[in-house]
């Protein structure tokens, strides 16, 4: 059986991108007893519905709500099993525009989560972060932070209740609304693509991915983890030459916010972190590692004394045809 047959899930932000890719893939693969689509959007539930109809899905269910609002979470927890809380305002620049909508969302909203969640006595709570929330640099990213220190927290003080909480941490998501490949990919009528610095790496991964991960991690999860995979890393100056050969480069500058090369692992949090060979676990802050530690699972090894994972040092890195198959397997 799989963990999510016969279960009650719930996924904030489930019309953005990763949701929409969730809800496909758990209908498809699994047998949940619910599956709710919990997003603040009408338009954007009433488009969902017409692609996963109720008729055709009995398990789905749209709840419309805003994880701004404490009650409405939790009236939407009652009765569920596992939640994925993917809900985010994510544009770097309106983030920096409007702060305290950033926090009031990012931070509080997943404070909010959690509270409902132990409440409620969910059983499980995935929550979405971001590579730009390691060692961040814009207000996103630091609200993201805040939010991962909330879920790791959580754990100490749900109590008696059964709930647990983790974090999954992972970086560029091919073709997901707001990533540079629709913007390169708009610019190619105009025949240049602007890139801001040619040293820029980042790392990618596709929906799909990011969706098995999520369901891979409610899996190995016990509370207070981060999960993070290892994925590949491609430069920018790449990505443009392998989405539109034909077009020539400009360079415009960095934004503000931005970073040249982005880390998923920085050194200070490797110090608790699990490598495996496939992803990373990082634990809470631990005064001593032994190998016969409880959290070791076969396969697994403490990250050695300095290393960092980011995207400029990455040993994996991303070819121009397997990004174009990326994209294929995104747009098929």
């Amino acid at each position: 059986m799989s963990l999510l047959d016969d279960k009650v899930i719930l996924v904030t932000g489930g019309t953005g991108s990763f949701g929409t890719a969730f809800v496909r893939q758990v209908l498809g693969h699994q047998r949940p007893k619910k599956l709710i689509v919990f997003s603040r959007d009408e338009l954007k539930q009433y488009e969902m519905a017409q692609a996963f109809p109720e008729q055709e899905h009995r398990a789905i269910r749209y709840f419309l709500g805003d994880v701004r609002d404490k009650e409405r979470l939790r009236r939407a927890f009652d009765g569920v099993d596992i939640v994925i809380h993917a809900a985010a305002l994510k544009q770097v620049p309106a983030c920096e525009y409007n702060p305290l909508e950033a926090i009031n969302t990012n931070i509080l909203g997943a404070s909010n989560v959690i509270d409902a969640a132990i409440d409620c006595d969910v059983e499980k709570v995935i929550a979405l972060s971001t590579d730009k929330a390691a060692n961040p640099v814009n207000l996103y990213g630091a609200t993201k932070l805040c939010s991962d220190k909330l879920f790791v927290a959580a754990n100490k003080y749900s109590g008696s209740k059964r709930s647990r909480f983790a974090v999954v941490r992972y970086g560029n998501v091919v073709g997901s609304r707001g990533s540079v490949i629709p913007h390169f990919l708009r610019c190619r009528d105009k025949g240049i693509l602007p890139i801001t610095d040619p040293r820029m790496t980042r790392f990618w991964i596709t929906l799909e991915q990011g969706v098995q991960f999520v369901l891979d991690s409610l899996e190995r999860m016990r509370g207070g983890e981060i999960f993070i995979p290892k994925i590949p890393s491609m430069k920018v100056m790449d990505l443009a030459h392998a989405i539109c050969p034909e077009c020539r480069t400009e360079t415009v500058g960095i934004r503000p916010g931005e970073k040249v090369h982005e880390v998923l692992l920085p050194e200070e949090d490797a110090r608790n972190a699990i490598e495996y060979d496939t992803y990373f676990a990082v634990y809470p802050a631990v005064s001593w590692r032994s190998p016969d530690d409880p959290r070791l699972k076969p396969g697994g090894r403490w990250c050695e004394e300095g290393f960092s994972y980011a995207s400029d040092s990455n040993t994996q890195w991303l070819t121009t045809e397997a990004l174009q198959t990326m994209l294929r397997s995104e747009t098929s």
